[in-house]
């Protein structure tokens, strides 16, 4: 492997390891809210990240290349409020595509073809995160001033379940 590629590779486990650590953050602000849904959504997000870590590790492996897992920087946000997390969020998804991105193109400078293809999967992943992060933003700017229509995200929110992504579903 690349050394370019597998630092980068290796850097992302720590990224999306600080990423679970953020939304964690964020559930405990909304728990401490009282918008259990919310809370449930972003534990369920946390999970996920970690996940990630855990493929681009798991690819690491099979690739004959050790992980070296690094220090994971504690997140300090604070919110004024039930959208900021949600601004939050969304900015940080953008930031992780442009980091999935940065190794694709690395990728493809090293013609490693079978780091584009495993990385194929992310870019459709971050899609969908992006996707989700701004639909959330639209709700509570349409709907979160308005304490029942409130209450009705939040309960829609607590009905999310988490599954394990398809990479690790054989672990």
């Amino acid at each position: 492997m690349d050394k370019k590629i597998y630092e980068l590779i290796n850097d992302q486990i720590n990224k999306e390891l600080y990423s679970a650590y953020l939304y964690l953050e964020i559930a405990d602000y909304y728990k401490d809210a009282g918008l259990d849904g919310y809370a449930n959504f972003y534990e369920i997000q946390a999970k996920e990240e970690r996940d990630h870590a855990l493929i681009f590790r798991k690819y690491l492996l099979e690739n004959d290349e050790t992980p070296k897992l690094l220090a994971i920087d504690a997140p300090n946000e604070t919110y004024s409020d039930f959208l900021a997390p949600l601004k939050k969020a969304y900015e940080h998804e953008q930031y992780v595509t442009s980091l999935i991105n940065g190794i694709y193109a690395a990728a493809d400078e090293v013609k490693d073809y079978r780091a584009m293809q495993f990385l194929k999967w992310f870019i459709d992943e971050q899609m969908e995160e992006e996707d989700t992060a701004r639909d959330m933003i639209t709700k509570m700017e349409l709907f979160g001033d308005d304490k029942r229509s409130l209450y009705e995200l939040d309960q829609a929110l607590q009905q999310r379940a988490y599954s394990t992504p398809s990479p690790l579903a054989n672990e």
